[in-house]
C-alpha cells in the first residue's frame, strides 16, 4: 500500500525545487496554495481538470504580481506544481487554452453551455470533461475549481463580474448544470475578489515604498556627487592658490 504524502512531504520538495527564499510578504499566499493543491491531489475524489488548472494560474498570477525579483515567479509556479507531482507546463497550456476560448464566446452563451456542452473549436475534449463533472456525485468541488470558472466569465465579459447580481444570476445556472455547491460557490468567490482587493492594495503600498525608497537612493548618490564634484574642486583651487603664492 502506497504512503499518502503528507504536507510536510510537500513542502520540503518544494523547497528542494525553489531553493532562494520565498519574499515573506508573499510567503503566506504560497505556501496556503501549496496546502490546498496538495490536500486536493491526496484526496481519492479529485480529478485535475482545465477549468481547475486555469483557477490555478490566474490565483497564482494575480496573487503573485510584484514579486521580486520577477524571473523567481517562474521557478515558484514549477516547484508548487511539482511538489504535489504535476507539471508547471500542462496547467499553464490547460489555462491558456480555456483563457482564448472564453474570450471568444459571449458570457451569456458561456453560461448557457455549461447546461448543454459540445464540442467548441480548440477546446479538445473540454465538453466531455465537463459533461463528467456533472454526472459525477463524487466530483471533489474545490476554491480554485470556482476561481478558474469566475476567471472564464470574467474573460467573457469583464463587466458582468463587476457586478454582484450579474455574477450570482450567471453562476447560478452553471452551478445547478454542474451540481456544484452554490452557497460554497458565491462564498468563495466573494473572499476572493475580496482578497484581491485587499493584495491589490498592499502592492500599491509595497510599490510607493520602492519608490520613496529609490528616490531617497537617487538623492544620496546625487549629494555624494555633489560633495566629491565641491572636494576636488577645493582641492583644485587650493592648488592654485599655493601655486601663486610660490609665484
Amino acid at each position: 500500500m502506497n504512503k499518502v504524502r503528507t504536507v510536510s512531504d510537500t513542502k520540503r520538495d518544494f523547497y528542494n525545487q525553489h531553493t532562494r527564499p520565498v519574499n515573506s510578504i508573499y510567503r503566506r499566499f504560497v505556501e496556503e496554495l501549496m496546502v490546498e493543491m496538495h490536500l486536493l491531489s491526496v484526496n481519492v475524489d479529485f480529478c485535475y481538470d482545465p477549468i481547475y488548472a486555469l483557477g490555478v494560474v490566474t490565483s497564482f498570477n494575480r496573487f503573485m504580481q510584484g514579486y521580486r525579483p520577477p524571473e523567481d515567479q517562474e521557478s515558484i509556479f514549477h516547484a508548487l506544481c511539482q511538489a504535489v507531482g504535476q507539471e508547471a507546463q500542462k496547467y499553464q497550456k490547460d489555462a491558456e487554452l480555456l483563457s482564448g476560448l472564453s474570450g471568444n464566446i459571449p458570457a451569456a452563451e458561456l453560461v448557457s453551455w455549461f447546461s448543454s456542452p459540445k464540442p467548441l473549436d480548440a477546446a479538445g475534449d473540454l465538453h466531455t470533461t465537463v459533461a463528467a463533472i456533472a454526472d459525477n456525485p463524487k466530483f471533489k468541488y474545490s476554491r480554485l475549481f470556482a476561481i478558474g470558472l469566475y476567471t472564464l466569465l470574467e474573460q467573457a465579459d469583464s463587466e458582468l463580474v463587476k457586478e454582484e447580481k450579474q455574477l450570482t444570476e450567471a453562476l447560478k445556472p452553471i452551478a445547478q448544470a454542474l451540481n456544484l455547491p452554490e452557497e460554497k460557490l458565491q462564498k468563495d468567490l466573494e473572499l476572493y475578489r475580496s482578497n484581491l482587493e485587499k493584495m491589490a492594495q498592499a502592492q500599491s503600498v509595497i510599490e510607493d515604498v520602492i519608490q520613496a525608497e529609490r528616490k531617497r537612493r537617487e538623492q544620496r548618490a546625487q549629494e555624494k556627487n555633489q560633495a566629491a564634484t565641491e572636494s576636488v574642486e577645493d582641492s583644485d583651487k587650493s592648488k592654485d592658490e599655493t601655486s601663486s603664492s610660490e609665484t
